[in-house]
């Protein structure tokens, strides 16, 4: 496998990469923008966000979502504004992270229920408080899981009719079944990652998951079970990747050091990039 090259460095926390309209999209949560850059590293902030941007997503008609800290989930405007898609206050008080929007235009926003920047635990004895919300089109949402151990990277196969998720505290991936009305049953482990810790997620054209893993500073590509099909190896952790360029040739990774990278002043992030 040829090896990782830097396309982009000098981020706070990159994170939620995602490949559109020939550009790779990205949050930069320790500085509050959203960033566009092409092959050739040349890179446009797109967005600033007021709390923290996380996961990012397109509806079929283009429109650009942003999940936002502060409990909203932001709609950018043809002119580059920042409206309230829906408002997610009033089903955790803490932080939003991940997204993945189907091709039906619906969001899943994964919440890991517990202060994680405040260093919080949570709740021992097997409690798990991460839930997973949907949020439909028209702006309506509503918890579609629960007992979520720490829900991370979300991804949903081409026909909309899997959901899967990354449960960092338990090592694993999970898959959901996804009803008509965007619901989530039949739930089942999809992967046991043994010692892998998943964070961001991504699909690839034959339906195995590439996963990102910030404690053991890689990449990993498993299929359906477990098995590992590649690893990609880096200096510092993986928070999450996602393939693109012309024909997904290319595995795009968001990388920081941890734990430094808490800390918004110390740039040690990274967007690099390895064939595949």
């Amino acid at each position: 496998m040829t090896a990782l090259r830097t396309l982009v460095s000098g981020l706070a926390m990159g994170e939620s990469p995602r490949w559109h309209d020939g550009r790779l999209w990205f949050s930069d949560m320790g500085t509050k923008v959203v960033t566009a850059v092409d092959l050739d590293g040349r890179a446009e902030v797109v967005a600033e966000v007021p709390g923290m941007p996380m996961g990012l997503g397109w509806l079929p008609d283009g429109t650009m979502l942003i999940v936002s800290s502060d409990g909203r989930l932001l709609r950018r405007e043809p002119d580059g504004a920042l409206a309230t898609q829906a408002d997610l206050t009033g089903l955790s008080a803490f932080p939003w992270s991940d997204m993945v929007v189907d091709g039906r235009g619906n969001a899943y926003i994964g919440n890991i229920g517990f202060d994680f920047a405040a260093r919080d635990e949570q709740p021992a004895g097997g409690a798990h408080p991460g839930t997973v919300a949907l949020v439909t089109p028209d702006g309506t949402a509503r918890i579609v899981a629960e007992d979520t151990a720490f829900p991370n990277g979300i991804a949903v196969t081409p026909d909309n009719a899997t959901l899967i998720l990354a449960e960092s505290y338990a090592n694993r991936l999970t898959a959901f079944d996804i009803d008509a009305g965007g619901g989530l049953s039949n739930r089942r482990l999809w992967a046991d990652l043994g010692d892998g810790v998943p964070d961001g997620i991504w699909l690839d054209q034959e339906q195995a998951v590439w996963y990102a893993d910030v404690p053991n500073q890689r990449c990993v590509l498993v299929r359906e079970g477990g098995e590992v099909l590649r690893t990609v190896d880096a200096d510092r952790g993986c928070f999450a990747c996602v393939l693109g360029s012309p024909g997904d040739r290319t595995l795009f990774v968001m990388a920081a050091r941890w734990p430094d990278c808490m800390d918004g002043n110390l740039r040690t992030g990274q967007v690099l990039a390895v064939d595949v």
